[in-house]
């Protein structure tokens, strides 16, 4: 019935070659485990077997999602066994989808954090052989610390029209992901770099004719997103820090986790990251349940026993 119901998918649902071919590797594997273990065929396996079948997967090292596909694929093929009226059930049907392992974003301690900013103040600071090289330094300085002051993603960071600091203003309304608006705060320190930026980005000739807060050298463009990240990664090593370990997305992950660390409510952290569902917010959750599990652990009677 393996190839019937491949007849099925590519005729009456379209589907592709390599689609078919995924799932005849799929539900051949399965039917020869079932042979070789179960001694019965696909088409006649029961519920435990299946089981039986997705368990050896998990043994033998398969990955959740490569799990999941292959049950989906016994799904279908049962689905299709059942409106065929070749079977009177769906053995699949209590089987739940293997649930594929969180990934946890990439961050840094507070301490790494403040050794980089170190670092790139530093550096801006610092006497330069060209105007062009203190131009770059400060520029990056400006851009770390209001990235991490702020959590803007890479490209609304480097896409950001000056116009908005010439207010001066502790806020700005920032543009993102399907157009939505949101506020966003600075902090004292992150303006004083972005101004200090402001100074010396003004000295360019090509100053007035440029709408980007952060241009390129050329002034014809905003500065490129993989150029800040090299940058931000060179920053990085002069410090101590490893490169590999770096990226303005890192930061903004930084910039979550460190807000949830010291008390900020979820719902907030969604807002200013800019995500239109928490569930997205909510792979953060891990720091929340280890402040949980200290605040526990330290304050309560039973703890301490």
């Amino acid at each position: 019935m393996i190839d019937a119901f491949l007849e099925m998918m590519s005729a009456e649902r379209g589907a592709a070659a390599n689609t078919l071919s995924s799932y005849r590797r799929d539900l051949d594997d399965a039917d020869q485990y079932l042979r070789s273990h179960g001694k019965t065929v696909l088409a006649k396996a029961v519920q435990s077997q299946i089981a039986d079948y997705i368990g050896s997967l998990e043994a033998a090292g398969f990955a959740a999602s490569s799990q999941a596909r292959r049950l989906s694929a016994l799904k279908q093929y049962y689905l299709f066994l059942y409106s065929e009226g070749v079977r009177a059930d769906d053995p699949t049907a209590t089987i739940a989808s293997p649930k594929k392992a969180r990934i946890l974003p990439k961050t840094m301690s507070e301490d790494d954090v403040s050794r980089l900013l170190e670092q790139a103040e530093r550096e801006a600071q610092a006497p330069h052989r060209s105007k062009k090289l203190k131009a770059r330094a400060v520029r990056n300085h400006a851009l770390l610390e209001m990235l991490y002051a702020t959590g803007l993603r890479v490209s609304e960071l480097v896409g950001l029209p000056v116009s908005l600091m010439r207010r001066h203003e502790p806020f700005f309304i920032v543009k993102g992901k399907g157009n939505k608006e949101r506020m966003v705060p600075m902090s004292q320190k992150a303006m004083d770099a972005v101004n200090f930026h402001l100074e010396i980005r003004d000295q360019n000739e090509k100053a007035d004719q440029c709408k980007w807060l952060f241009p390129a050298d050329n002034f014809e463009q905003a500065l490129a997103r993989q150029v800040f990240a090299r940058d931000l990664k060179a920053i990085g090593a002069r410090c101590g820090l490893s490169p590999s370990q770096l990226s303005p997305h890192v930061l903004r992950h930084a910039f979550a986790t460190h807000l949830l660390q010291n008390g900020a409510d979820l719902r907030v952290v969604q807002q200013l990251l800019g995500h239109s569902d928490i569930s997205t917010t909510q792979i953060y959750t891990h720091v929340l349940d280890e402040r949980l599990h200290a605040l526990v652990t330290e304050h309560h009677p039973l703890a301490q026993i």
